[in-house]
């Protein structure tokens, strides 16, 4: 089978496309899927370097969500059947014609939901829903500034916001993406390259500052937006798609009261299967009554993985890039 493989950690652009072999042997509580889309994201750039906080044995497939079909249940595998659509976050691995998943990392897919918009929701969306419902504890109306607001995560943030009927607040570096952003349910926008940033967000809330900061990007972002929050405004941290790991001052915590949330989705559908379960049903549910719209920018086939991973290493990416592993 077909099976974009990384054999040694010089980065996504010495990826190869490989025949290998199909799995064969499986525990009682492990399914073989046909993977049909997976989903691509930043850390997926990282990772192929050993600079994710994941690091599989070599050689490995990339791609940590994906859509598809079961094919061959394990023995002791109840809740699902041969024929089965279904969505799973496997961490890696999800770029190859056929994977092995644990039942408990399976969502079933109502026939409502395709493919590619199954494809796009675990990861960003489900980190989006923890970090906002879960580590945020805003209120309804409460203002939230999203990071790199049109990325793959950040949009997915923006919706999520959205659907809790927060205040989504679109920080990106054009005005191409901040209107795409609004598009999604931002209810306003910012360039992130104006002068001051920092007094533009205090400015809001009657020049109060932001209830709450969805950092995806951190860098040179980070510290001004957190200036920017209330007594007692909370700031997820999700990720560093600038790059940099921002050392902010632990006094501007102290004096403001602020809340500092770490939103690592990964751990937490370790540690809280029942909740992210739960998520994920509410996640389809969304995208069921129309609350969710996941912006797919562009669908590759696996022949061409490394040129969609460029697209998202050099932050040129808007929404979600999908590869097609097997139409």
């Amino acid at each position: 089978m077909k099976a974009i493989i990384c054999n040694d950690l010089t980065g996504y652009q010495d990826l190869s496309l490989e025949n290998i072999e199909r799995p064969k042997e499986i525990t009682d509580n492990e399914v073989i899927v046909d993977v049909h889309m997976a989903a691509l994201n930043f850390f997926d750039t990282l990772i192929t370097k050993g600079k994710y906080q994941v690091k599989p044995d070599l050689p490995f497939s990339p791609g940590g969500e994906i859509s598809g079909k079961i094919t061959q249940l394990g023995s002791s595998v109840t809740d699902f059947e041969v024929g089965d659509r279904v969505m799973a976050y496997i961490g890696h691995g999800g770029i190859r014609e056929q994977v092995i998943v644990a039942e408990k990392q399976l969502v079933k897919l109502p026939g409502e939901v395709s493919d590619e918009v199954a494809a796009s929701l675990s990861i960003t969306y489900g980190t989006a829903m923890h970090g906002l419902m879960d580590q945020g504890e805003y209120k309804k109306g409460d203002l939230i500034a999203v990071l790199g607001a049109a990325g793959g995560a950040g949009l997915a943030a923006v919706e999520i916001a959205k659907a809790m009927d927060l205040a989504p607040l679109a920080i990106a570096s054009s005005e191409e993406k901040l209107n795409l952003a609004k598009d999604h349910g931002a209810v306003d926008g910012i360039l992130s390259t104006i002068p001051d940033l920092k007094a533009k967000l205090k400015s809001f809330n009657d020049n109060k500052g932001l209830d709450g900061v969805y950092d995806c990007v951190g860098g040179e972002l980070a510290e001004p937006s957190l200036r920017a929050l209330r007594w007692k405004g909370r700031y997820l941290v999700v990720g560093f798609a600038a790059g940099e790991i921002p050392k902010i001052p632990l006094n501007l915590i102290m004096l403001k009261g602020i809340h500092v949330s770490g939103v690592f989705w990964g751990r937490f559908i370790e540690e809280q299967p029942v909740d992210f379960q739960r998520h994920m049903k509410q996640l389809l549910a969304w995208c069921h009554e129309g609350k969710l719209r996941p912006h797919i920018e562009s669908i590759y086939p696996i022949e061409k993985t490394v040129e969609a991973l460029s697209l998202i290493a050099d932050r040129k990416a808007t929404g979600k890039i999908l590869i097609e592993v097997k139409p």
